[in-house]
């Protein structure tokens, strides 16, 4: 049984896992109360059911890393999905088939509290109806240890919004919370203006930022891009979490978007994991990204034919 958070960090070499420890509360501080670490994991970019060249080893990717995480002997508070659990699919049965796969999967992790976002793979296509169904509000937040989390959907619009009446709930949400709090945000997209020509953006982003901006230790997490970002918006900062099964292309560096292709000699090429922290400082989260490449998965059998009512990556 792993003992330390060193080996924890050698175990979860698998992709597109972010692991965040010592986040101390600004609150329990204020109150003179020793602040306490705790540990989250943040999956992201699953795309199960996707089958094609872009990873032929799709399939074998989340089951490890279930694996790896149950291994380790340490459990994490909780676990957030920031989206495209499935990959995108026009058949509503499909897609219901494979969030329940999903589900069923993850629920073998060893973590008291499982939290879920929509990616427009997900949610798009039926207004997050199927997401609902299986994971329940696509939209919350909640209070852990001094800080406070919120969960955005920016997908289930097609148009990747947030739309008004989401908005006015997370102002409400935020002004309950002390403006020294510090604030985690998980979305799928990012809310500042990345490429928008790829969809890498959200439509109103600059208004949910505005509602943000308050507050003076805000960072925001999300998917969507496959890749390591980081980008600040004043004081807030945005940090991408590269995907479970295939890298995209830097932003706007070639003139479509389009996964790279896959290297069976480095088949976890651009995928990685990186570990959060707030160790004794008090100027926010140290983020420390893990490149992949070279480090064994288990290859899965020969991928059957695509799905024929898959559309799109």
């Amino acid at each position: 049984m792993l003992t330390n958070r060193r080996e924890l960090l050698q175990l979860l070499s698998v992709a597109g896992v972010t692991f965040a420890s010592g986040l101390r509360g600004a609150e329990a501080a204020t109150r003179g109360k020793r602040e306490e670490d705790f540990l989250f994991l943040q999956i992201s970019d699953l795309h199960w059911g996707y089958q094609g060249p872009a990873n032929p080893e799709a399939a074998t990717v989340l089951p490890k890393v279930i694996d790896l995480v149950n291994a380790s002997g340490l459990e994490p508070d909780f676990v957030v999905f920031t989206g495209d659990l499935t990959h995108n699919t026009d058949d509503a049965a499909v897609r219901r088939r494979r969030l329940a796969e999903v589900k069923k999967l993850v629920g073998g992790l060893s973590c008291k509290k499982l939290c879920f976002l929509p990616g427009e793979h997900d949610a798009a296509a039926d207004a997050g109806a199927a997401f609902k169904e299986a994971f329940g509000p696509s939209f919350s937040s909640f209070d852990h240890k001094g800080v406070h989390f919120v969960l955005l959907d920016n997908v289930s619009d097609r148009a990747g919004a947030v739309r008004p009446a989401q908005r006015d709930w997370l102002a409400a949400d935020l002004a309950k919370v002390p403006k020294d709090r510090r604030v985690v945000v998980f979305t799928h997209r990012p809310l500042f203006d990345l490429a928008p020509s790829w969809e890498w953006a959200t439509q109103d982003g600059a208004a949910v930022l505005d509602i943000l901006m308050p507050h003076r230790n805000v960072t925001v997490f999300y998917g969507h891009i496959h890749q390591e970002h980081h980008q600040a918006t004043e004081h807030i900062l945005h940090h991408a979490a590269r995907s479970l099964v295939f890298a995209l292309p830097a932003p706007m560096s070639q003139p479509k978007k389009a996964p790279l292709p896959f290297d069976p000699a480095q088949p976890l090429h651009g995928l990685g994991y990186r570990d959060v922290a707030r160790r004794q400082r008090p100027d926010g989260l140290v983020v420390s990204e893990h490149p992949l490449d070279g480090l064994g998965i288990a290859k899965a059998a020969p991928a059957p034919a695509s799905d024929p009512h898959d559309s799109g990556w």
